[in-house]
């Protein structure tokens, strides 16, 4: 199993892929791009359905390399797992709110719960303030769809994975996160609150792949 890191600069050049060798700036692997990776991790998002949520891979890849910088995350198993997770969760990138059964305020690519989208609009510097006096236990569906459609903008979208995994999952996690190993990214669903079923296997191991963990 290779060790791989990423520096945070080289996470911005928004063309160049999700992972690289120890010590090194991030740099594309085999040639592949960051929209490369996502689409062999989401099949799917090479080409986008007829749906306004939709995100393709080639969209998809720069804003989701600006969100692992953002949430410091450099190792290329933690981002492996963040991009299992949210690619599963979206649909390979199709859907940004809860479509079935359709829980309001419920949505992102990390397909976070209301209460988790409320606190990580307080945690944007831009958003605090219009969600300043919002109350997760008792806002009512409007509200909470107001707070979803601030977070699931283009440039907060792709950061919920990457944040909830900072965030809430705790030092421990994240570190395990680091070497690719199966029991970290078992950690890190028990984190989410779900198991390994078959399906997000499949993900997790085509984002292995991609990285060649």
């Amino acid at each position: 199993m290779k060790f791989q890191v990423a520096t945070a600069a080289g996470l911005l050049l928004a063309g160049q892929a999700l992972a690289a060798p120890v010590t090194t700036p991030l740099r594309a692997r085999d040639g592949k791009t960051a929209a490369e990776i996502v689409a062999e991790i989401a099949p799917n998002s090479k080409n986008c359905a007829p749906n306004t949520e939709c995100y393709s891979a080639d969209q998809a890849g720069p804003l989701l390399v600006d969100a692992m910088s953002k949430y410091k995350l450099v190792y290329a198993g933690q981002i492996a797992a963040v991009l299992a997770l949210t690619a599963f969760e979206s649909v390979d990138y199709q859907y940004k709110h809860n479509v079935s059964p359709g829980r309001p305020g419920q949505g992102t690519s990390n397909m976070q719960m209301f209460n988790f989208n409320l606190q990580y609009a307080q945690s944007i510097p831009e958003l605090a303030d219009k969600v300043a006096g919002v109350d997760a236990n008792s806002a009512d569906d409007a509200k909470k769809n107001e707070v979803l459609a601030l977070v699931n903008a283009d440039q907060y979208n792709f950061g919920s994975g990457p944040w909830f995994l900072t965030t809430q999952c705790g030092a421990g996690i994240v570190d395990g996160l680091k070497t690719g190993s199966d029991a970290g990214f078992q950690a890190y669903m028990g984190c989410v609150g779900v198991t390994v079923d078959s399906e997000r296997q499949a993900y997790w191991t085509r984002a292995k792949q991609a990285f060649g963990l």
